[in-house]
């Protein structure tokens, strides 16, 4: 059995609670540090400090292992994925494609972006389906980033 097979059977989905913040900073904080390199050290303070302020105020979907333990998270928002994080350690056991998976199932025409130097989210996204859409030079904050857009084609 193919470990993303094994995992995605063994995961449970829920909102998060006050109570998962702790560990949703630590998975975003690790994800970040994995994949995200190209973030000046000040972006990447700034913009933690920005989410622990915004995580409390909305219901991520959380995707937690058999004791209840998340190891990774989406937010979506009116039909566009604004963020999806994995823990690192189980990147490529399929937890993000279970998580998109939902995403697809309740927004058929889901979009998304994706910083353009993260080139392994941007393949991931790209394997499971996503069409790229367009390019800003800039992240949504004005950061120079350069963010790719991305959505996935409904069914005809």
């Amino acid at each position: 059995m193919r470990n993303d097979m094994l995992t995605s059977t063994m995961l449970a989905f829920r909102p998060s609670t006050d109570r998962d913040l702790p560990r949703v900073m630590e998975i975003w904080r690790r994800a970040v540090d994995a994949t995200h390199h190209f973030l000046a050290p000040v972006d990447k303070s700034a913009i933690e400090a920005e989410l622990i302020k915004f995580f409390p105020q909305v219901s991520l979907q959380l995707a937690v292992d058999v004791a209840g333990e998340p190891q990774g998270f989406m937010f979506l928002h009116d039909g566009h994925l604004e963020a999806l994080f994995i823990d690192p350690d189980q990147h490529g056991m399929g937890i993000g494609k279970a998580l998109i998976s939902r995403a697809i199932a309740a927004h058929p025409e889901l979009t998304t972006d994706v910083n353009e130097q993260n080139p392994e989210a941007l393949g991931f996204y790209e394997h499971i389906g996503f069409a790229r859409t367009g390019r800003s030079s800039h992240d949504g904050q004005g950061r120079p980033y350069p963010i790719i857009h991305l959505r996935y084609p409904s069914p005809m």
